[in-house]
């Protein structure tokens, strides 16, 4: 399965059920570093309508320190191999690492999420040896400072300019565009405001003729509005992300599968 027959298949925004097998992500972090306890979620999110799970090692929460490869390695690939045991469910691997991009590619996914857009040295090369789909995301500084005073002459520009350079790099490298989606990064090195116009742009990013992943799911910039309490966090993500899809978003990362697939038949999108 490629990105490009699931979004050709889809009859809505593709929904990516994000599975965090880390103790410190900002939503979920360490409900899920059992193996099976991970399995169990993963399938619960499939029957709730996900379309592609994303599996994630390590935190990029603001302020999150790097993890070694075989700390990332020993937490997803477990995971990985479980699932496709007992799924045909698209997989995505959060990692910016060159060695975990590897040993996915050999576990059968299908896509890497990267945060650091192949920047990373060595990731294009393996990227470029194998099939596998990739989402490029824009980030300012890493998670370890990103959210200490990111500032930007025009946000909205700027992240364009920035993934047009990476999917560029990409197709030099070998990587088909068909196989290419981007990311704009909310919350990645970037203010409220920041973020505030990023949304309003998203037509912008569709407009670029490459698949648009959106993450807002949970993310500080929804606490903001809404305050701390869960209910209200869980509702205003499925919300945004139903926005989102409306504005052209093509696939959506949420935590919470059921209500995002809810809100966007609400808003008929």
């Amino acid at each position: 399965m490629t990105l490009k027959s699931l979004l050709a298949n889809a009859k809505s925004p593709v929904i990516m059920g994000v599975l965090n097998v880390t103790p410190d992500s900002f939503s979920d972090g360490g409900k899920y570093l059992n193996t099976s306890v991970a399995i169990d979620h993963a399938l619960h999110l499939i029957d709730e309508g996900a379309d592609m799970i994303d599996i994630g090692g390590e935190s990029s929460r603001p302020g999150s320190l790097p993890i070694t490869t075989e700390e990332e390695r020993d937490r997803i690939l477990p995971v990985i191999h479980e699932l496709r045991r007992q799924s045909s469910i698209y997989i995505s691997v959060d990692t910016y690492k060159p060695e975990i991009m590897a040993l996915a590619i050999d576990s059968g996914v299908n896509m890497i999420n990267d945060i650091k857009a192949m920047t990373s040295q060595g990731a294009l090369e393996i990227l470029s040896k194998s099939k596998l789909d990739v989402s490029l995301m824009h980030m300012q500084g890493s998670p370890t400072n990103m959210q200490i005073s990111p500032k930007y002459d025009s946000v909205t520009d700027e992240v364009i300019e920035f993934l047009n350079e990476r999917v560029k790099h990409c197709e030099d490298a070998g990587i088909s565009k068909d196989r290419i989606a981007i990311d704009p990064g909310f919350g990645f090195g970037k203010t409220f405001d920041d973020n505030a116009k990023l949304f309003k742009d998203i037509n912008r990013l569709a407009q670029l003729d490459l698949p648009v992943l959106i993450g807002v799911s949970r993310k500080s910039m929804i606490k903001k509005m809404v305050g701390e309490n869960m209910d209200d966090i869980i509702d205003a993500s499925a919300l945004y992300a139903a926005l989102a899809a409306r504005n052209g978003a093509d696939i959506l990362r949420v935590h919470d599968v059921k209500k995002t697939k809810q809100m966007l038949d609400i808003l008929k999108v």
